[in-house]
């Protein structure tokens, strides 16, 4: 059917040809008028029959033809509805980092960063800021609690270190932590609300520690205009319990409570959900059976987006399961290991792990290849972490420093090469 709006200006344009053509007199011999044309079916018919209709009306003179048209109406008039436009795909880049565990020399060596004035962790985390202020949203994993205010502080084997290690955190650009972990209950209720109170008074967020039963509900916040929910967990409190009635105070693996979790961040809003994982066996790149387990349970929901983990104190395997990236572990980004021969070399590597999400207008969510930027724990220089290829990039960096990091990316690469990212600056 021809659109109204398009047949009645051919209809207009026939009849002001035949109304306009002058006769000759009144005495004018009559001639029958033209039937009415009907709307015609494309713009090339309509330029025929104006034409033709011209060719008679100069060879024999017209009487003039009056047509009434139908008057146009708010019924009848056309209405022109303007689809919506379909809004825009919306991403964000994301990086994460592995176990943050300042064991003691660190205190002392940030004591002589700060000229004995305090702690300064910030020297040994600066190298990485060149790669963690190019994402929109940095998330590490700080695996010790906050020593609270008046208590001394503590390593191996239940922690408590001091506040300036998330001063450390804020500067190089991270944005939020994990923080569930076998270390969670080591100095207690006190321990716990010391951490989120120093992390939330920087601008911290965080998961897997609560002040109060809400705080380990899951949240949902916005980064590159996507609603994200950060869910957090471990598999134990190395044999410690929560204080009783407490429990909620973390979150212990369970495949059932994270997929509910993720579910209920999905009615919260969320669009994207990322899982953090304190897992693994320590020491061993080998992904074990119950990591698998998990991971094949969780990411079968359709609920998660992401899966990374950490506790391992070395680098794991990158896999894709049921559709969903798994970043097994990402080793540690600092920390005094290897401390004895029952750590290996690598657990003085880790890495940052980046990637980008994307919710297209459907809704839908996308995860792009993740990439591995090695890192590697300089203990001979002040336990500063060194980002490997960018630093091998370097003409200048010593003979020394150049044959650790040739050494730790090949024990990296052993383990992820293929998610290396680009070697150079």
């Amino acid at each position: 059917m021809v659109p109204y709006g398009r047949g009645g200006r051919v209809l207009v344009l026939l009849v002001c040809v035949a109304a306009c053509a002058t006769p000759s007199d009144a005495q004018a011999p009559q001639v029958a008028a033209p039937p009415v044309v009907a709307p015609l079916a494309s713009a090339s018919a309509a330029t025929t029959s104006v034409a033709a209709a011209a060719v008679s009306t100069a060879s024999t003179p017209l009487a003039p033809v009056t047509t009434q048209m139908p008057a146009v109406t708010a019924s009848t008039a056309p209405t022109v509805t303007m689809a919506a436009a379909a809004p825009a795909s919306r991403s964000f880049s994301v990086a994460f980092t592995g176990d943050t565990l300042p064991h003691s020399p660190l205190w002392r060596q940030a004591e002589r960063n700060a000229g004995g004035a305090g702690f300064d962790f910030r020297p040994m985390l600066a190298p990485l800021e060149p790669i963690i202020s190019t994402v929109d949203l940095a998330v590490c994993h700080l695996e010790t609690p906050i020593a609270p205010d008046g208590e001394e502080f503590s390593t191996m084997p239940r922690y408590g270190v001091p506040a300036q290690i998330a001063d450390a955190l804020a500067a190089v650009g991270y944005d939020r932590c994990s923080t569930a972990s076998n270390h969670t209950a080591d100095r207690g209720s006190a321990g716990i609300d010391r951490t989120v109170d120093v992390l939330e008074s920087l601008g911290l967020a965080q998961s897997g520690m609560a002040r109060v039963p809400d705080e380990i509900e899951p949240r949902v916040f916005e980064v590159g205009g996507v609603k994200i929910s950060h869910l957090s967990y471990t598999f134990s409190y190395n044999g410690l319990s929560l204080p009783e009635g407490e429990e909620w105070r973390s979150a212990t693996i369970d495949p059932a409570r994270i997929v509910s979790d993720a579910e209920a961040a999905r009615l919260l809003g969320a669009e994207v959900v990322i899982v953090s994982m304190h897992w693994g066996s320590e020491g061993s790149s080998a992904v074990t059976g119950a990591q698998r387990k998990v991971a094949e349970e969780i990411t079968a929901s359709g609920a998660i987006d992401l899966v990374v983990g950490h506790h391992a104190h070395v680098v794991q395997p990158i896999e894709e399961i049921n559709g969903v990236w798994v970043v097994f572990g990402l080793g540690n980004i600092l920390s005094n290991l290897p401390t004895s021969d029952r750590w290996p070399a690598s657990s003085q590597d880790g890495m940052v792990a980046t990637t980008t999400l994307t919710v297209d207008a459907t809704g839908a969510v996308s995860v792009a290849r993740p990439e591995v930027h090695p890192t590697w724990v300089d203990k001979g220089d002040g336990w500063v972490v060194r980002p490997v290829l960018q630093q091998l990039a370097d003409p200048n960096i010593s003979t020394r420093v150049r044959s650790e990091l040739e050494r730790s990316l090949d024990r990296t690469a052993d383990v992820v090469g293929a998610f290396l990212a680009p070697p150079g600056p």
